[in-house]
């Protein structure tokens, strides 16, 4: 990332968006934690499926940093990489789920086959 238009995070940027909003970061600080403990789901597999949602919402800083934590909770490359897949399969799957509209707006004008 760095020839990019995504603006690396430094430890200034992060006081930043702290400091402007310090109870709402807080309350993030919280959610997060409370989302990726350990619970039905353990925390190795909680965050193998950030790393999949992070690629399908295309966000840079989630996917190096759920796929560095993954791998320190147990991933191996193998388990991110199929979590990936997953994720293209799915964005993929989206497109060949939604033709369903495109049939039908054809379909409703006569030009089914």
């Amino acid at each position: 990332m760095t020839d990019s238009v995504y603006h690396p995070m430094t430890p200034e940027l992060a006081k930043m968006r702290r400091d402007l909003a310090p109870e709402t970061h807080a309350a993030w600080d919280q959610f997060s934690k409370a989302v990726f403990a350990g619970g039905a789901i353990d925390e190795k597999t909680k965050q193998l499926i950030a790393v999949a949602v992070a690629h399908v919402t295309q966000c840079p800083y989630c996917i190096k940093g759920h796929t560095r934590i993954a791998e320190r909770k147990g991933a191996t490359p193998q388990e991110i990489m199929e979590a990936v897949w997953v994720a293209a399969e799915m964005r993929a799957g989206g497109a060949y789920a939604h033709s369903a509209i495109s049939l039908g707006e054809l379909s409703d004008h006569g030009h089914a086959s």
